[in-house]
């Protein structure tokens, strides 16, 4: 009784090893693969273009915050104490002012950023996927940053090919 019931444990614990040997994985580097994609240059070059024209918009009201606070600076003694308090009030509102437009800035460009990649992700997942399904693969790994070292090439498949292909063939 206890042979076969020790016997029937090393069954149990055998089955997942050689489920596991049989299971095929695909890997990529995900980043690659998207940056491959002339819709991923294309949509690069739209956020450099919009980045450029916040970050002109930002220096033009930097450069004139500088230049008034630089006269404040010179004149301040000169001034009235309520002239004084009143252009002093206008630096700080300026300034609120430039830094609410910064964050502002920061925010549209990463809405931007996300409705302009995100049907390319979209696109490139679509591709993973339908690789997977038609390779039968249990799952596919993505490989930037490191974060799988080691992958046997006997269990694993490359699959950078394989989805360039489907992007190709999907619009």
């Amino acid at each position: 009784m206890v042979k076969k019931l020790f016997s029937s444990l090393i069954i149990i614990l055998a089955l997942p090893l050689s489920v596991a040997a049989q299971m095929h994985f695909g890997y990529l580097s995900y980043d690659k693969a998207l940056q491959a994609m002339p819709e991923y240059i294309v949509a690069g070059q739209q956020m450099a273009d919009l980045r450029t024209q916040y970050e002109g918009e930002m220096k033009r009201v930097e450069d004139e915050f500088n230049k008034k606070y630089e006269e404040f600076v010179v004149q301040q003694n000169e001034l009235a104490t309520p002239i004084r308090m009143k252009r002093q009030a206008e630096l700080q509102e300026m300034m609120e002012k430039n830094i609410a437009f910064k964050e502002e800035a920061r925010r549209l460009i990463a809405e931007a950023e996300q409705k302009t990649y995100g049907p390319i992700r979209e696109r490139l997942d679509a591709a993973v996927k339908t690789v997977g399904q038609q390779k039968g693969y249990a799952f596919i790994l993505n490989t930037d940053n490191a974060a799988v070292p080691y992958i046997n090439p006997q269990q694993g498949e490359d699959i950078t090919d394989a989805v360039a292909g489907a992007l190709r063939t999907t619009p």
